[in-house]
């Protein structure tokens, strides 16, 4: 995992999301998960350009199954985007690149 990309649990969520300065997207994930596998690095890329603009964090639903549970996830990956505690965008899949960047923008 790139170092700009936090790896967050149960435990730490709300401290480490709900309660951050910057927004924040949250990767739910599973090692067994290929399309997970695959739109990794698309994340480690976006970390790397938007990095000091906004947190970027992956949470493996295996380890930590009461957050996804909270947020109604059902299949992964799927990406919360946080702005002040608050959930204002969301996807699930694996999608391109500017899709995901477009709403990296639209929260910054």
């Amino acid at each position: 995992m790139a170092q700009s990309i936090k790896d967050i649990n149960d435990n730490s969520f709300d401290e480490d999301i709900l309660k951050a300065e910057k927004p924040v997207v949250v990767d739910f994930w599973a090692p067994w998960c290929g399309p997970c596998k695959a739109i990794g690095p698309i994340i480690e890329a976006l970390a790397e350009t938007y990095g000091d603009k906004i947190t970027f964090a992956k949470c493996n639903v295996d380890d930590n199954p009461v957050t996804p549970g909270k947020y109604g996830i059902k299949a992964i990956p799927t990406l919360i985007f946080f702005k002040a505690g608050k959930v204002v965008d969301q996807i699930t899949g694996m999608v391109a690149k500017s899709k995901l960047e477009d709403s990296i923008k639209n929260i910054l």
